[in-house]
This record gives C-alpha cells, structure tokens and sequence, in this order.
C-alpha cells in the first residue's frame, strides 16, 4: 500500500515538473524523491504551530504542504500557541485537497504505547488505575495507556460490582501483550492469590483445634459459611453453626460480619480448617435432665413441622419432638401440620429426656384431662345417646357422640328386620340418629353403639301381621344365585327361592326376577326364632283350598339350609358375589 502511494506521489511529482527545464527538472526531481523517503505514512514527525484559525493549529513539518491538527487534540491551551513545537503521527501525505493529514492524539498514544512495550513485558509488574467498567472487565490506566483487565481477574473473589474499583490505583500483573494490536491484559487476581499463599502457608503453622480466632464472613452457601481468617479460608458448617434448628445459614450471619469461631479441625496436607460457632457458647444440652425432668410444664414455640410430629423450641438451641398420637386425646390427627403451624406458641408436658442422643419427648394432650377416663361414667351400657354420623366402613358406621368421641354401629346392629350390607343403605353421613350404648372399653378407646336396640323389635308383631298361605305384594330388593329378596313391608323381607319362582324351571334367577320388580307371592313359611319369611310366586297362583291341602307338603321339602335359607347367611352369600373380583360366583359355579 505504501509502495502504491509512494508511486502515486511520484507521478504527481513528474507531472508538476515539466514545466521546468531538463537540467532544474533532474534536480527537482532529486529533492522531491528525498523528500518523499523522509515522510512515511504512519510514521512520527516533528512540527510547529503557524497559526490558529477555525478551531484548528496549522502545522508545519517541513512538507511541501502544511497539515492540520483539531484544538480538540490538544489537552493543555498553552500547547497550541504559534510557535509551538511538537510531534505529530503522519496519518495521510496528501488527502483529496492537497493537505497533509496530521493527529497530535494518535502521536501521544504511540509514543506511550512505545515506552510501555519497552518498559515492561509479559510477567511484570506495574501500576495502574482502574479508569471505567467495559463488558466483561474495566480499563487500566497504565502511563497513559489502557490496559484490559478481565472480570474474573480483578480480586480473589467473585466482584458484583466493577465500579466500587473505579478511581483506586493498584498492582497488576501484565498477562499478554500483543503489540499489533496494542493490547495489554493484566490480572490483580494473580498477585493477590500469590501473597495469599504466603499467608496461608504462615498462618496454617499456627492453628490447632479448640484455638478461638476472629473472622470474617467471606461467603455463604446453603450447606455453610465461608470464614476468611486473615490468609485463609475455613469452612464454617451449618451444623455447628446453631446449637438449636436454622434451616439457612444466612439467618445468623451475612457477608461482612465479623465473628469469632472455634478451630475444630486442621488439615495442613489438603490446607483445609474446619470451624464452629456453636463451640463458643456453652452447650445447652448440659444439664438438660434438671432443668427439664420429666412431668414438667412448659411453653414453646413450633419451629418444624414432619408428618410424624412437630418440632417445639423450649429454649434456645433446645428442641422437643411432640409425636402427633401425643397431640390430642380424641383427635384421630394423621399430620401434626393438620393442626399446627410454625410460629405457633403450645403448651407441653415433658413425657422424656434423652441427654446422649439430644432428644426430648414432649406431649401437648398431656397439659389436658383425658375424656376417656370418664367416658364410662358418662355413656354408661344401655344409656340412649345421640350422635352425628361421621364416616363409613364396609362393616358399620362411626358416629360422634362429642367433640373426639366416637362410637361405632356395626352392620348387624342396625336393623331387626333385613341384612344391611352397607352402612348408606341405613343412614346418610351428617344425619343425627338415636342410639343405645352396648359396650364401653376406654382402654381400647371403643364404644359399641346399637341402632336397632334403640327401637322396638317388629318381629314381635310380625306374627300378628302376616300369616303362612298369606298372599302379598312386594318389590325385588336383591338377587342372588339361589334366589331373591323381596321387601314386602317397611324393613321386612321374604326370600323366594329359585325353586319357587316358576312351575318350569328357572335355570337363572335374574332371567326371572329383577330389582326394582314388583310381584306377588305367598308367604310359606314364618320362623321367628330365625328371624326369615319364606316366599313363593309358583304358590301365588295357586287357589287358596289347594295351598291349603298342599302347603304341608311344599314347605317340609324347603330345607331350612337350601330352600329357607337363613337370611342372614343369604346376604353373606350375596355380598360374596358382588365384592369379590376374581372368584366366581355361585351362579357362574352353576353354569
């Protein structure tokens, strides 16, 4: 590029020249080309100040043309007074209006830059100012030229915050220079982790365990602190930071603070200390068992919560573990966060004091009287009581007499008159019903509640009501492989037998008889002591003189365990069938 420039020059030269004659063109020609090989693109030159016009210093460098320089340049006023000499960086011999194409700024920066390269190389050590945060670092002034100073290479630590660096003069180690580019990096990171080193080195000779020393909090994480002792890390881990619970380290301590820590633990092969807080203060857990016996009273605060119980501090550093059976004596609580928050203040008996294991029992059901102890006295057997029916299970209904008090009404103490398969074919939940007390076990916590002793047994007016060769009507409540159940008044059933549905016969009952129809029959049978009405549709259709002379007959053949089948063993029969997945049923084992 130069050379192309310098030929362009030169034809301008021999272009301006022809008016001369042969002899003076030679010589012109001469001076010219010397003059051409003293400026060189680039290249710094003395000059001097002509004058000063339009914010601008013409300058003189001995060039067939003068060149411009802009005030703005120029960082004192007293630099660009007429006469003034200086150097100056040749950046254009000749732009598109003849003029020389001068910068003192450009000049100032390559002569700093040339006396940084030759002052100092990759290694050294220099001084400079932090001048301005850039992305990814700041800029160093370094003798008037900007060095780069990478983020990660500013200090030891994590820096969030380039700008509290701004203006503060410090040492910095050159990392790279690259001369075509003029660029330096530097690093304090690495002259700082050097002096460190010394210091660690220095300080790990003199610490033991149990040593006390001063700190300060360098960094926190979830599972510790960072103490800086003055030339070296130590761990500072959350579990010997509290003597009670903290969930953060943060909630004792915060970068900055000073603290004093205990050494618990030197490993001078690996350079690692191991810390305490806790040790500096005196272990709450001395003298646990006479500040706290067991059966004293206390007042705590909830400071965790577990499915299995909750965490009560009854001083500092001093927690208790209140099971959640120990929470109520009635309350069936599966989460002790049911019934408790943290923050809560509670009310506790200590129940036990492990002093070794660190662990106390308490109890909060404990600071009230247990209702069971009296609940005899107050739900005597036989006594009428009334109650809220609260849940169901497949074999009977829970009802709550009072507030954790709950008595239960078994299946077969519901009616006098049918099989109850489920409690919600009886009652609803929420419903108030009227019971009598059967038994009472406060050791057990279980009171048998009886909902059919609460009313009169019909049976005792069902042999007035209906007689044997008695033609009825009723509703098909329930099928089963062997026959049907009919309802044939409020609460009483009769069961017809597959045998006594048709005169032909009947290979499937529900092919026959299905709930919800209504049919009639006539009663063939009546047994009071087994509590069950036989029935019979074939018989319905009979005249009442032929039963008559046929009934004895009929009803010797219907066998009490086949075709005057227990009600109650018929309905075990029919539950069977329905909640039994994978087994067939008695009318598969037909088939």
């Amino acid at each position: 590029m130069e050379q192309q420039t310098q030929a362009k020059r030169k034809k301008k030269v021999e272009f301006d020249l022809t008016q001369f004659k042969a002899d003076e063109r030679t010589a012109m020609e001469a001076m010219y080309g010397e003059t051409l090989r003293n400026f060189t693109e680039g290249s710094i030159v003395p000059g001097k100040v002509l004058s000063i016009r339009n914010n601008e210093a013409l300058i003189d460098i001995g060039y067939k043309s003068e060149g411009v320089v802009p005030l703005s340049e120029f960082r004192e006023t007293d630099e660009i007074a007429p006469g003034a000499e200086f150097d100056v960086l040749l950046m254009e011999i000749e732009d598109e209006h003849g003029m020389v194409v001068l910068s003192k700024e450009k000049a100032d920066e390559k002569i700093q830059w040339d006396k940084v390269l030759s002052s100092y190389e990759e290694g050294s050590v220099l001084d400079g100012v932090v001048k301005a945060r850039v992305r990814g670092g700041a800029l160093v002034d370094v003798d008037g030229v900007e060095a780069f100073l990478p983020g990660s290479q500013i200090d030891v630590m994590p820096v969030h915050n380039v700008d509290n660096y701004i203006g503060n003069k410090y040492e910095f180690q050159v990392l790279k220079i690259n001369a075509e580019r003029r660029n330096i990096i530097l690093s304090r990171r690495k002259l700082l982790e050097e002096q460190l080193r010394g210091k660690r080195k220095e300080l790990l000779e003199t610490l033991e365990p149990g040593q006390r020393r001063k700190g300060r909090v360098k960094n926190i994480t979830d599972f510790g602190v960072f103490v800086d002792l003055d030339g070296m890390d130590g761990l500072l881990h959350i579990t010997d930071m509290s003597w009670g619970r903290i969930k953060h380290p943060s909630e004792l301590v915060s970068v900055g603070d000073d603290i004093e820590v205990v050494i618990l633990d030197v490993d001078r092969e690996r350079e690692r200390v191991s810390l305490g807080l806790k040790q500096a203060q005196a272990n709450p857990w001395d003298g646990i068992e006479e500040r706290y016996p067991a059966g004293s009273r206390l007042r705590g605060k909830v400071v965790n919560l577990a499915p299995y119980g909750a965490f009560v501090e009854i001083e500092s550093g001093v927690e208790g573990l209140v099971h959640v059976s120990e929470i109520s004596w009635t309350k069936r609580i599966a989460r002790a966060s049911d019934v408790l928050s943290v923050g809560d203040e509670v009310d506790v008996v200590v129940l036990n004091v492990n002093r070794d294991a660190q662990k106390i029992a308490l109890g909060i059901r404990q600071t009230e009287d247990n209702p069971w102890d009296t609940v005899q006295e107050r739900y005597p057997v036989g006594s009428r009581v009334k109650g809220v029916v609260r849940n169901f299970t497949s074999y009977g209904a829970f009802v709550e007499m009072e507030e954790g008090i709950d008595g239960m009404i078994h299946v077969s103490d519901m009616s006098w008159t049918r099989k109850v398969n489920h409690p919600s074919e009886i009652m609803e939940k929420g419903q108030t019903v009227e019971a009598v007390v059967l038994e009472v076990n406060a050791e057990t916590k279980h009171i048998s509640l009886g909902l059919k002793q609460a009313q009169e047994d019909p049976w005792a007016v069902i042999a007035h009501q209906y007689k044997v060769g008695q033609l009825v009507k009723g509703t098909v409540s329930k099928t089963a492989s062997f026959g049907a159940f009919v309802e044939i008044g409020e609460g009483v059933d009769g069961l017809v037998h597959i045998s006594q549905i048709s005169d032909a016969h009947v290979e499937k009952v529900a092919d026959a008889l299905v709930p919800g129809q209504e049919i009639e029959a006539r009663i063939v049978k009546i047994d009071l002591a087994e509590r069950r009405i036989g029935l019979s549709v074939k018989a319905a259709s009979m005249p009442e003189e032929e039963f008559i002379q046929q009934h004895t007959s009929e009803t010797e053949g219907l066998m009490p365990g086949e075709h005057m089948v227990d009600l109650a063993g018929a309905f075990e029969q029919v539950v069977g069938e329905e909640w039994r997945p994978g087994q067939k049923n008695s009318a598969d084992k037909d088939k």
